[in-house]
């Protein structure tokens, strides 16, 4: 569920195609850099109504869903 709510939310905002995305697909593949990280961040907060620390570097999309669901849990 977080994995596909952050791909759907990283192909509308930078007009791709939802299924190119996987958790294994990087950051840096998508040409998305820590700025843009940091906005994706905050749409995630204010969508799943939850504060998020990224207190480590995270280089996957499934890297960033699997540290978003445990701090859900």
């Amino acid at each position: 569920m977080v994995f596909e709510k952050i791909a759907r939310m990283i192909a509308d905002h930078f007009s791709l195609d939802v299924t190119t995305i996987t958790s294994d697909t990087t950051f840096e593949s998508l040409g998305i850099d820590s700025l843009d990280t940091v906005e994706l961040v905050m749409q995630l907060e204010e969508e799943l109504g939850i504060e998020i620390e990224l207190d480590q570097k995270l280089d996957t999309v499934g890297e960033l869903a699997k540290f978003i669901e445990a701090k859900m849990a």
